[in-house]
């Protein structure tokens, strides 16, 4: 009794932490955080996916590396994506779980994101992927462009709560 509580006001959110400038704490936030995103957009698209008999769950998703590769090593021929100051390459795994006609297998997935920082906020520029089975044997896929994959689509809609301070 007596206590006030405090509601956030119309178009404000219960948390002021803001989405952060720096790619590394931006990216550190966004990883531990992922698997729920991309589990969800997997979710939605489930109908999609049975069909198809294949299912896959992101248990998790870390390592990140900064260090930026030379997308034109010696060569003056501009190439896409291209790359600037503006734009940040950020390196990460995710492991995963997927299920083929009922059979269940770990996959790692190797991401090369593209980000940018906006006037609005950070946004997905390009990602590219490979595979890489963890109990078959095979051979890792090569890169291939992926930002319309689940993980992709989980990492804008993250973006998007995080520029509008919805993230807790």
């Amino acid at each position: 009794m007596g206590r006030d509580l405090a509601f956030p006001q119309m178009g404000q959110t219960a948390s002021n932490a803001s989405c952060p400038a720096n790619v590394e704490v931006l990216v550190e936030n966004l990883l531990t955080d992922l698997p729920n995103y991309a589990n969800r957009v997997i979710s939605r698209s489930r109908s999609l996916e049975l069909a198809q008999n294949a299912r896959n769950y992101v248990l998790i998703a870390g390592r990140p590396e900064f260090d930026p590769l030379s997308l034109n090593p010696g060569l003056n021929v501009p190439i896409e994506p291209r790359v600037d100051d503006t734009v940040k390459q950020v390196f990460f795994t995710t492991l995963e779980r997927g299920y083929l006609n009922n059979n269940a297998t770990k996959l790692e997935h190797f991401h090369w994101l593209f980000l940018t920082q906006t006037d609005s906020g950070w946004r997905v520029v390009t990602m590219y992927s490979r595979l890489d089975s963890l109990e078959d044997g095979r051979l890792p896929t090569p890169p291939l462009e992926s930002s319309k994959s689940a993980i992709a689509q989980g990492i804008s809609l993250w973006l998007r709560d995080c520029r509008a301070n919805t993230l807790r």
